[in-house]
């Protein structure tokens, strides 16, 4: 017979993990509690749901607010403030912040961050990318910057529209790729900033170094180590939501976004995954990795997804979507005593770095269709 709830709570307590109070305390029948680590704290109002969902060790839920956790994954001393955590991941010290409204598909890696009231599905923010207040950003991928202190961030009230609506019904490949993979993993890349009040109209780049004013709406490719201020065009004309442009601008940008989420993939399987030491003291290390993997998975599948459905009334025959993910070359080895990922990844020498860059744009630039 299942344990009733307050019996599964104090069988946690038991194991050290601390509860606020356990009267605003729940959990459903399908949680495991066994991925409720050792040291992280409930606080009132929790509620964790699904079998998925794993808080790691120091992790905090409900700090500032009511937090509702559904089948979501926190690392160690990672945080949700309050608000709505789904199908997403937060690596060691990530954090969002109060009235967060996080959804499948999103990861934030080492110590990124979110102020309150911040709406992201699938969405990739790399190590100490930091977003502001009041944002809406799905479908994007950004990186850039080396420390806590010199991060990329994206000012408050931004969004990234990500619908574009030509076409039968409309369509969402729209993906944003702010930096990018190969180089932005080694976080060694320039910050980049998307000034506040503003947004960008998906698909997009946006370059390491670059800096976009505030108040504007970002509808054109900014490359590396630009500040940009444009006025928003000025548009009166007939209009058909049939109307649908040359696919190929679209295509190739989608394109190569699935590229940088498959050569992040890789990165996580060759390099993260196999430096993880096999003892049990690094299980929840393994897991929230693992559940990594399968977050990039999922939204490599999203874009592939999105692609053909947009190609689908633009082309005759239905494309097909390759790619060539090629073994890591790098040597990589599972030490003892074990160096966290950031610190060891910013100690790497200048010839593994160069390696490991050209493997991984190999993967990026591979995909192609036909």
């Amino acid at each position: 017979m299942a344990l009733r709830l307050a019996d599964r709570l104090r069988s946690l307590e038991k194991r050290g993990i601390t509860i606020i109070d356990t009267r605003q305390t729940y959990l459903d029948e399908h949680v495991d509690i066994n991925r409720i680590c050792a040291g992280s704290i409930l606080y009132p109002g929790t509620r964790l749901i699904g079998a998925r969902t794993f808080i790691g060790p120091g992790a905090k839920v409900g700090s500032e607010g009511p937090a509702t956790v559904d089948n979501g994954i926190l690392g160690e001393n990672a945080e949700i403030a309050g608000g709505f955590l789904k199908e997403a991941v937060l690596m060691r010290g990530a954090r969002v912040g109060a009235n967060a409204h996080v959804r499948a598909g999103s990861l934030l890696e080492e110590e990124a961050s979110t102020a309150h009231a911040v709406g992201l599905k699938h969405t990739i923010l790399l190590s100490y990318v930091t977003f502001g207040s009041i944002i809406n950003f799905c479908d994007g991928l950004i990186a850039g910057g080396a420390s806590r202190k010199g991060h990329s961030e994206v000012g408050s009230g931004f969004i990234h529209f990500n619908y574009s609506p030509w076409g039968q019904y409309g369509d969402k490949a729209t993906p944003s790729l702010i930096g990018d993979v190969p180089r932005g993993v080694f976080l060694r890349e320039a910050r980049i900033f998307l000034g506040g009040a503003g947004g960008v109209v998906g698909p997009q780049k946006v370059g390491f170094g670059s800096i976009t004013a505030a108040g504007q709406v970002i509808r054109d490719e900014v490359p590396e180590n630009r500040l940009v201020c444009k006025p928003a065009p000025e548009i009166d004309k007939e209009s058909s939501r049939h109307r649908t442009d040359p696919p190929e601008k679209r295509t190739e940008l989608n394109l190569e976004y699935i590229g940088q989420l498959l050569a992040l993939k890789a990165w996580y399987e060759e390099v993260r995954l196999s430096r993880i030491p096999g003892s049990e003291e690094f299980d929840h290390l393994r897991i929230v990795t693992e559940e990594a993997i399968k977050t990039l998975q999922t939204c490599i599948q999203e874009r592939i997804n999105r692609l053909l459905s947009f190609l689908a009334e633009r082309v005759a025959d239905r494309p097909v979507i390759k790619f060539d993910v090629k073994p890591c070359p790098l040597t990589i080895k599972c030490e003892q005593p074990y160096v966290d990922h950031v610190d060891w990844v910013r100690g790497v020498p200048e010839d593994f770095l160069r390696e490991g860059v050209s493997w991984l744009k190999s993967i990026a630039e591979s995909v192609n269709i036909s």
